[in-house]
């Protein structure tokens, strides 16, 4: 199964107040997050994580050690630790499997192909999102107004949890044209 989330922001204390998030402690939130993604999402899943993934250095090993999904690829998100270039620092991309700053996946539902681009940022156009092709995002934390075949798959917006494929399918047709 390929799962999605954006914006966990482990290890960042302020974030809860910054986003208004339901949670007493940063314990409180991380433990929440890493068991939400841990019960939907098993070993041999994908999951495809838009960015802001968590805070600090000296957490981030910690961090990524607790989520038991083996396949775990980021699209650097604007906190994540980067080189001038905006490559991510070695450190950090050795904790997932790839990494990238913008991609796109051709996913196959119910024997039709469905162009997704994967970005940190909301797009207001991209390659073929006049044709159909989707958009999943993070960053905005549920600030901005749905749109056309566009996304907020970050936790704010999906009650802390990623969503499998399906999930992402079903809020399309409730946000647009959709698939």
């Amino acid at each position: 199964m390929i799962w999605f989330t954006s914006d966990t922001h482990l290890g960042h204390s302020n974030i809860i107040k910054h986003c208004n998030r339901p949670f007493t402690s940063l314990m409180e939130m991380d433990t929440t997050i890493i068991d939400n993604i841990n019960s939907r999402v098993t070993e041999s899943d994908t999951l495809y994580h838009l960015g802001d993934f968590c805070f600090q250095k000296r957490w981030a090993e910690k961090y990524r050690s607790r989520i038991n999904c083996h396949n775990l690829i980021l699209v650097m998100g604007n906190h994540d630790p980067a080189n001038a270039d905006g490559t991510p620092k070695a450190w950090f991309a050795k904790l997932f499997s790839r990494v990238y700053t913008l991609t796109y996946l051709n996913i196959q539902i119910n024997n039709k192909v469905q162009l997704v681009a994967l970005s940190h940022y909301a797009m207001r156009t991209w390659r073929q999102s006049h044709y159909g092709s989707w958009n999943l995002y993070g960053h905005s934390h549920g600030t901005l107004s749905p749109a056309k075949n566009s996304l907020d798959v970050g936790v704010d917006c999906q009650n802390f949890c990623p969503i499998n494929i399906n999930e992402v399918r079903t809020q399309m047709g409730e946000n647009g044209d959709g698939y």
